[in-house]
C-alpha cells in the first residue's frame, strides 16, 4: 500500500505541475500578444541601425512598426513562395540600400505567379529615393526536409536573411527584413487595377491553447486521486478482513 500510494503521489504531482506550466504559459503568451499587438500599432520608429543589430531578438523587436529610407536595388530580388489570402504566388523581397551603406531587404508585398516578372509590373518599381514603413520581422531559417531554400536554382521557401544577401552578393545587410504596409486585401477603387506586389498582408496570429492543456492535465490529476482513494480504499477494507 506504501508503493501504492507513493506511486499515486508521483503521476498526480507530476500532472499537477504540468497543469501548472500551462498556467504559467499562458500568462506568458497572454502578455506576448499584449505587447506585439502594442508594437504592431504603434508608431513607426527608425529601422534598427547597425550598432543595434547585435542586441535584436524575436522576443523584443518581432513586429515592431519602423520606416527605413534609402534605395531600392531592384535587380537583385528575390521571390520566396508564399500562400495567402490573395492565394498562392511569392514574396517579393528587395534589397533597400540606405544612406549610411547598410542594406535591409523589405518584403515589398505579394504577387501572382502571371506577375512574378519585373517587367509586367514595372510601372510600381519605385526608383530613387523611397521611404519605406512596416514591421520588423527576425530571419526565417531555411525550411526543412522537402522544402529547403536552394540558392542554386533560385527557389526560395522562406526569408533567410543570411542566406538570400549571400546569393545575391550583399554586404552591410540587417539580421532582419520589413514586412511592407500596404492595403492588404482590400479591392482597388472601381475601374482601377490592382497595382502589384500587394504590402499588408502580414498575419499576426500565436496559438493560445495553454487553459485547454491546463485544464487536461488538471483533470487527470484528479482522476488519479479519485482512482487512487478508489483502489486505496478496497486494498485497506481487504487487509481488515478477518
Amino acid at each position: 500500500m506504501v508503493v501504492f500510494a507513493l506511486i499515486a503521489a508521483l503521476v498526480f504531482a507530476g500532472f499537477f505541475a504540468l497543469g501548472t506550466w500551462q498556467v504559467q504559459r499562458r500568462a506568458w503568451k497572454l502578455d506576448l500578444i499584449a505587447r506585439v499587438d502594442q508594437r504592431i500599432h504603434a508608431p513607426a520608429i527608425a529601422a534598427p541601425g547597425r550598432d543595434q543589430w547585435p542586441q535584436l531578438n524575436a522576443a523584443n523587436d518581432e513586429y515592431r512598426r519602423v520606416r527605413a529610407t534609402g534605395t531600392f536595388l531592384n535587380d537583385r530580388e528575390t521571390l520566396i513562395q508564399a500562400s495567402t489570402e490573395l492565394g498562392t504566388g511569392f514574396w517579393v523581397l528587395t534589397p533597400l540600400r540606405m544612406a549610411d551603406g547598410a542594406v535591409v531587404l523589405v518584403n515589398r508585398g505579394f504577387v501572382p505567379p502571371e506577375q512574378r516578372d519585373r517587367a509586367a509590373r514595372g510601372a510600381t518599381e519605385a526608383s530613387g529615393e523611397t521611404t519605406v514603413s512596416g514591421l520588423l520581422r527576425i530571419s526565417e531559417p531555411s525550411m526543412a526536409f522537402l522544402r529547403r531554400n536552394d540558392p542554386a536554382t533560385n527557389l526560395w521557401y522562406s526569408r533567410d536573411v543570411p542566406a538570400i544577401a549571400a546569393a545575391r552578393g550583399l554586404t552591410n545587410v540587417a539580421p532582419y527584413f520589413i514586412d511592407a504596409d500596404g492595403p492588404g486585401v482590400q479591392p482597388p477603387a472601381e475601374g482601377a487595377q490592382r497595382a502589384w506586389p500587394v504590402g499588408g498582408l502580414t498575419v499576426v496570429s500565436f496559438y493560445n491553447n495553454h487553459l485547454v492543456y491546463a485544464i487536461t492535465w488538471y483533470a487527470l490529476a484528479i482522476m488519479v486521486a479519485w482512482a487512487a482513494w478508489y483502489v486505496g480504499r478496497d486494498m485497506w477494507r481487504n487487509r481488515r478482513k478477518p
